[in-house]
């Protein structure tokens, strides 16, 4: 893994992002993945296209995958932000291993309680296998299952926020609880755990 020496940016003030624009992913099968999200899931398809020609190969590519003119589908998973999927031509490239260094272990999407049950209908009406519902994090309950490409997804659900769900409030620890793991790591000092924990509350905070 390539390290790098970070230098704090003072001149932000709170998170720099407002969250997900959209999550993209890769199947091989988009009318699959497509028929997943929206009738399983119940995430509505809100863009399709194609990748314009000259952006898969060559020097226009900017990151995309390398293959000319793959679909590139969206779907609304709520709260302002989407799921996206490329379609790559099959037999092009191997599963992924979602426990491989840079991969993405799975995906959890934050659900009311109302919803959390609605969807372990959906799973068990579509004969989907799923594991759950397990405690997570401290008051938090989820449901794992597998889209069609094998990749690991989560709902999560607070039951204790009702029908108004706020994820940061319900796992922010105090600094004391995060320095109590962050000091496991290595070479780090007291102002390193003072500017890794300034977004947190004090033990004794109202």
């Amino acid at each position: 893994m390539t390290t790098h020496t970070l230098q704090p940016n003072h001149t932000l003030v709170g998170p720099p992002t407002r969250g997900i624009h959209h999550l993209a992913l890769c199947t091989d099968d988009m009318k699959a993945t497509a028929e997943f999200y929206t009738r399983v899931l119940g995430m509505p398809l809100v863009h399709a296209m194609k990748v314009p020609a000259g952006l898969g190969t060559g020097p226009t590519n900017r990151g995309n995958p390398p293959y000319e003119s793959v679909r590139h589908y969206f779907f609304d998973m709520g709260n302002d932000s989407v799921i996206a999927f490329f379609e790559i031509p099959k037999g092009k490239e191997p599963a992924g291993n979602r426990n491989a260094i840079g991969s993405m272990q799975h995906c959890a999407f934050v659900v009311t309680v109302e919803k959390f049950r609605a969807l372990q209908v959906r799973l068990k009406a579509n004969n989907i296998p799923y594991v759950g519902p397990l405690p997570q994090l401290p008051g938090l309950d989820g449901i794992y299952f597998l889209d069609p490409n094998g990749i690991r997804l989560e709902f999560a659900c607070h039951p204790s926020e009702g029908e108004n769900p706020a994820v940061i409030p319900m796992i922010a620890q105090t600094k004391e609880e995060a320095a109590s793991e962050l000091m496991s790591l290595n070479g780090i000092d007291a102002s390193w755990l003072e500017e890794m924990t300034k977004a947190l509350p004090a033990a004794n905070a109202a």
